[in-house]
Formats: structure tokens, sequence, C-alpha cells
């Protein structure tokens, strides 16, 4: 018995703010964005649309991708940075939203590497068989802790939702390793202010990224017994272009086998991995016994990255 993906869902607001809308507000343009990101346009989500209500949408996707019902969930995880209020958590939200009554519920805090941290918990509770069906969210509004006028970080961010239903998988299928890792020292480079907004030292979490991601990709496949040409597909967190393409040219792996929707979405901290393994599903990239590797970066500093053999 292995433990994997049953189902994936994801959404997102259907507000398109493209490069152009900002060179309106802030002192950028299109040109510069584009090059140094990746990023063409992100979507934004209505004032009345909370994370709650996005990772409603993404669930229900998910869940009918899994065949699995409300009635069917044991626990439910929320990974998010961007909680409608303080408590009560996004995951009680979300069980009361989805009926999903005789769900546990719990959010997880490790920002953009927060659905790794989410899949891995999952996986513990669901290979000692004290849950059969788990759904793990990612899910965020970085909208709301935007400084709209701070043109180094109101560039990046999008709002949206991914999720996915876990559970037994054959043998052989499912997570084969992971990796989770953290480093406190580094918190400074990439927090919210007093303020409310998102400060981000630009250039440290991009060293600390750009060296992370591939290292951590290896470890996965080293750990798994597997060799870099094993892997079909990669789905790193969508946070810069040139980061996700470190990862790529580390595993030898070609721009086709890339999920890659930053240009569309932007970088949505814990939802931006799965959104992009939903949408990589759902257009086709990703086949049954396809060998994958997810991995993300966030604040923390923290990290995360799971290789898995596709399929049920």
């Amino acid at each position: 018995m292995g433990v994997g993906v049953l189902g994936v869902g994801h959404y997102v607001p259907t507000n398109i703010v493209t490069n152009s809308d900002l060179e309106k507000v802030v002192d950028t343009n299109d040109e510069w964005i584009r090059t140094r990101t990746g990023i063409e346009e992100r979507r934004i989500a209505e004032d009345d649309m909370n994370t709650s209500d996005m990772a409603y949408h993404a669930s229900l996707s998910a869940m009918e991708d899994a065949g699995v019902k409300p009635e069917d969930l044991d626990l439910i995880l929320v990974a998010t940075v961007t909680p409608d209020t303080p408590f009560p958590s996004i995951s009680c939200m979300l069980q009361e939203k989805l009926g999903a009554w005789n769900a546990a519920a719990m959010d997880v805090s490790a920002a953009c590497a927060g659905f790794m941290y989410g899949m891995i918990t999952a996986k513990q509770f669901i290979e000692t068989k004290v849950y059969k069906h788990v759904l793990v969210v990612g899910a965020e509004k970085l909208s709301k802790i935007t400084d709209w006028t701070d043109r180094n970080t109101c560039v990046l961010f999008g709002d949206g939702a991914g999720a996915a239903v876990m559970g037994e998988v054959s043998e052989g299928k499912g997570i084969l390793s992971f990796e989770l890792g953290a480093n406190g020292g580094g918190g400074k480079h990439l927090y919210q202010k007093d303020d409310g907004f998102i400060t981000m030292n630009g250039r440290e979490v991009f060293k600390f990224a750009v060296r992370q991601m591939p290292e951590s990709s290896l470890n996965v496949i080293e750990k798994a017994g597997l060799q870099k040409e094993d892997v079909d597909y990669l789905v790193p967190h969508q946070a810069n272009i040139r980061i996700m393409e470190a990862a790529m040219e580390k595993l030898g792996i070609s721009e086709d086998r890339m999920a890659k929707v930053i240009n569309k979405y932007g970088n949505n901290s814990s939802a931006s991995i799965p959104m992009a393994l939903s949408e990589s599903v759902k257009d086709g990239k990703i086949k049954e016994n396809d060998v994958i590797v997810l991995v993300g970066f966030g604040a923390g500093l923290t990290w995360g990255a799971v290789a898995l053999r596709w399929g049920c």
C-alpha cells in the first residue's frame, strides 16, 4: 500500500490584473516584470471573496475528481498565510461549507511550502491507518496583505486555491520520498510587517531559493532510489521563472516537462504548487505511472519536496 493523490482541483478568481494595469499604479513596466519574474498577469479576488471561498471551490473540484463525498473525509488540512480571520481556522470554515462533519480540521502555516507540509502530514495519518481520506488545500488571498505602492512586491502575488484528496493507492505508487526543512534564521528576509503588508529582501530570498529548490529536488530523487533521468515531470513553486528554471536545469528536464502557470497566476504562496499540479493533470501533462517531483520554498524560511509516482 502506498499513499498518494486520488484527485486534484483548483480555483482562481475571474478578475485579471495585467502588468500593464500595474504600470498605472506603481513605477514599473511589463518588460521589467516579465524578464525578471516570468509573470504577465495575476488573479485578484473581489473584496467579498475570502480565502475560505476559494478553498471551497478548489476542494469541490478535487473531491469530484477523486470520487469522494464530504462524509468520506476524515481530516481537512489547509495551508495558508491569509486566513479569513485569525480564528476560527480556514479548515473549520471549509468543513462547514463542505458539510464534512466527520472530518477533523486544522490549518498549516509554512508559507509557500505549506502544501508540502500538508501533504506529508496527511501521509502520516493515512500510512498509520488513522485516517482514510485527507483533503489537503493550499489557499491564499495575498492581495489583502500586499502593499500596492511597493513595486518590489506588488508585481509578484496573486490569489487562488488548489486542493488534493489523499488516500491509499497501489503499491509502488504515491509518495516515494520527501524532504521538509526550515531555517528560522532566514525569517527576517520575508515576513509580514506590523502594518500587515508583506516585506521581502528579494536578493536574499532569491539566493536561498535558487540553491534550495534544486538541492531538495535531487535529495528526494536520491531518497526514492531513482536517477534524474527517471523524473517525468517537475512541479515547482511558482515564485520566479529563473528559480524554477534553475531546478529544471539541475534535473536535466526540458521546459515542456515542467509545470508553468506563473505567467498567468503569479506567486500564490501555498496555493502555487497544488494549482500548478491540478492544471497540469487536467491538461493531460501528467499521466499514469509518471514520476513527479513537487518542490517549494517559503517564508520561515521553509522548504519541502516530494517525489511521487502518479496514479491510484
